[in-house]
């Protein structure tokens, strides 16, 4: 993994000696990229996505983010919209470089003044949970169980249930309008389109809350339960402090409604959702490069998980 990340980082960094400073953070999602700019807080937010070329040899990318993320399910067959990261790591590593190399141009423009430092968390894909103390991981799980796999659960339960095919946007859609952890009052429903998968024609259905629930729940499961892993591998010493301070989710699954009731409910533990969810590595990156010294400093500190 080393030399992996040696070759990763030395091509985005090759060539831009010669410059001023410009450092910046980078949370390098599965489904999102965020990159944080010293001084000026977080610049961009763009769908970790390329758009690509097939019909020549060599990597041509057409597009990036957003405007990548517009065609899928849209485009001819000779442009692939394709996510470098799968499951919370690099997958394909030429078009992951090219996808940083277009956004830190549009972030620093397309004259630097400096090779850019870079902090670069990999993340999306995966639910991590870990229990902090001083400054310190002291025990923690990782599942490759979060946004993309309750995603590709709806697809498959409406799949199964109505024999409708329905693309990777619309599940998304769904489980951001419609998906919960959790009983709702009122419950909600929404009109989706698809492809029968019968007769091979466009297909409109209601789909409703209760069901789109039904479908998350096996993953949703699992992230409980590594929560439920990790606070067993916890020292009894923490586990008060934890019952003190309870659970902080973060990152864009903290937001599905209900997560942070189903989770107090299995664990008995106060659950706390942060106040910028989907920014928080970003902006962790951020205090990194704006206080340098946070890095290295070990103090005592309350603990969360």
């Amino acid at each position: 993994m080393a030399n992996f990340l040696t070759r990763f980082f030395h091509s985005i960094s090759e060539g831009l000696h010669n410059m001023f400073t410009k450092d910046i953070g980078i949370d390098l999602g599965t489904a999102n990229t965020l990159v944080y700019m010293k001084g000026r807080g977080i610049i961009m937010r763009e769908p970790s996505v390329v758009a690509v070329d097939t019909r020549t040899e060599e990597l041509r990318v057409r597009s990036v983010g957003r405007e990548a993320k517009a065609v899928i399910g849209r485009a001819p067959g000779s442009i692939v919209a394709v996510r470098p990261l799968k499951d919370g790591v690099i997958a394909d590593f030429d078009i992951t470089a090219a996808m940083l190399q277009s956004f830190i141009s549009q972030a620093c423009g397309r004259r630097w003044f400096a090779r850019p430092r870079m902090i670069v968390d990999i993340g999306g894909g995966t639910a991590e949970v870990a229990v902090i103390s001083l400054s310190g991981i002291v025990a923690s799980r990782s599942v490759r169980c979060a946004g993309d796999a309750l995603d590709a659960s709806i697809i498959a339960f409406i799949k199964r249930k109505y024999n409708l095919l329905v693309g990777e946007r619309t599940a998304e859609q769904i489980k951001i309008e419609i998906g919960s952890a959790c009983p709702q009052d009122p419950e909600t429903s929404m009109e989706i389109k698809g492809r029968n998968l019968v007769d091979g024609l466009p297909k409109d259905i209601l789909i409703r809350s209760e069901e789109v629930r039904e479908a998350m729940g096996e993953c949703l499961l699992r992230i409980v339960d590594a929560i439920k892993d990790t606070l067993e591998c916890t020292p009894p010493e923490l586990s008060s402090d934890i019952i003190d301070r309870g659970i902080m989710l973060s990152g864009g699954g903290a937001l599905l409604r209900g997560l942070d009731t189903l989770i107090q409910n299995e664990t008995g533990i106060e659950v706390h959702i942060a106040q910028a969810p989907l920014d928080c590595v970003a902006l962790g990156a951020g205090a990194v490069l704006d206080h340098p010294e946070l890095a290295g400093q070990r103090r005592e500190e309350p603990s969360y998980l």
